[in-house]
C-alpha cells in the first residue's frame, strides 16, 4: 500500500485479516476518528480454518481507512515478527501511539483431545506475541505521557476451547501488568470482552443459542466492541486503566 503521512496518532492493529471482523470494525473506527492504522493479517490461518481467506482482504480494508491504513502481513507465532511489525509502521506511519490486539489463534478442542503442537500454538499466538508487542510497544513509545493506549480482546471462553481459553487468560495478565510496568509512560492499558460477537463463525444453533443468552436479544457487532475501542483511544478514556472490560450486551 501507499505510504500515509501520520498526523501524530498511530494505531497498531492486529488481527485485521477479514473485512467482517473485529479488528477491521475497530481499525475502521479508529480511521473515521483520525487515526493512521497500522494493520496486520496472517491469510495461512484464515485458510486453515473453516470460513477459508478472503482473497483480497487486505487490500479491501485498506480501501476502507480512507487512504490512512498500512498493511503488514504478520505470523505472530515467530518470535521475530513483532519487532518487525513496529519497525514497519514507524518506516511508513511513525511511532505507534496505541497498541490494540486482535489476533488470536483459536482451535476448539478439550482437555483430553488438544494436541502439544496445538496447545503451543495458542500460547504462541495469543500470549506469548502479546508480551512481544507490548513488550515492544513499552520499549519504543515517545509519545507525550497520557497519550499512550494498550488495548487486548480476550475471553472466557474454556469448556471444549482449552487452550484458546487458557491462552487468553494469560493474555489477560500481561495487558493489565502493563498498567502499572509502564505507567512511568503515561500509558493506559485495558483489556475488553466483546463477547459473543458474529464474524461468520457462528452455526444458526450456536447463534440462536446465543441470542437467547443476551437480554437484549441479539448478538454483539464488530461496531459495538470498535465503539469501546475509539472511546478508550480517546483522551476521555485516559482515566480508565488496568480494567478488564465486559463488553457483552449483559450476555451470561
Amino acid at each position: 500500500m501507499v505510504d500515509t503521512r501520520s498526523n501524530g496518532k498511530v494505531a497498531l492493529v492486529t488481527g485485521v485479516g477479514r473485512t467482517v471482523g473485529i479488528g477491521a470494525g475497530i481499525a475502521r473506527q479508529l480511521a473515521a476518528s483520525g487515526w493512521d492504522i497500522a494493520y496486520t493479517y496472517w491469510t495461512p490461518y484464515d485458510e486453515r480454518m473453516t470460513w477459508g481467506a478472503e482473497p483480497e482482504a487486505a487490500e479491501a480494508i485498506g480501501k476502507s481507512l480512507a487512504g490512512r491504513g498500512a498493511a503488514i502481513e504478520a505470523d505472530l507465532a515467530d518470535v521475530d515478527t513483532p519487532a518487525r511489525i513496529f519497525d514497519e509502521a514507524e518506516r511508513r506511519l511513525g511511532n505507534v501511539t496505541a497498541l490494540v490486539m486482535c489476533h488470536c489463534e483459536s482451535v476448539d478442542s478439550s482437555l483430553l483431545d488438544t494436541t502439544i503442537a496445538s496447545f503451543d500454538r495458542h500460547f504462541a499466538v495469543n500470549a506469548r506475541a502479546t508480551w512481544l508487542l507490548v513488550r515492544e510497544y513499552g520499549r519504543r513509545f515517545a509519545g507525550t505521557s497520557g497519550t499512550g493506549r494498550i488495548i487486548g480482546l480476550t475471553s472466557d471462553h474454556t469448556v471444549g476451547n482449552l487452550p484458546y481459553g487458557a491462552s487468553k487468560a494469560a493474555l489477560d495478565r500481561i495487558i493489565l501488568a502493563a498498567a502499572r510496568e509502564l505507567a512511568h509512560l503515561g500509558v493506559s492499558a485495558n483489556v475488553i470482552n466483546p463477547g459473543p460477537v458474529d464474524t461468520g463463525w457462528m452455526s444458526d444453533e450456536v447463534r440462536e443459542s446465543l441470542t437467547r443468552q443476551t437480554p437484549s436479544n441479539r448478538l454483539g457487532t464488530p461496531q459495538d466492541t470498535a465503539h469501546l475501542v475509539d472511546f478508550l483511544c480517546s483522551p476521555q478514556g485516559q482515566w480508565i486503566n488496568g480494567q478488564l472490560l465486559m463488553s457483552n450486551g449483559g450476555f451470561a
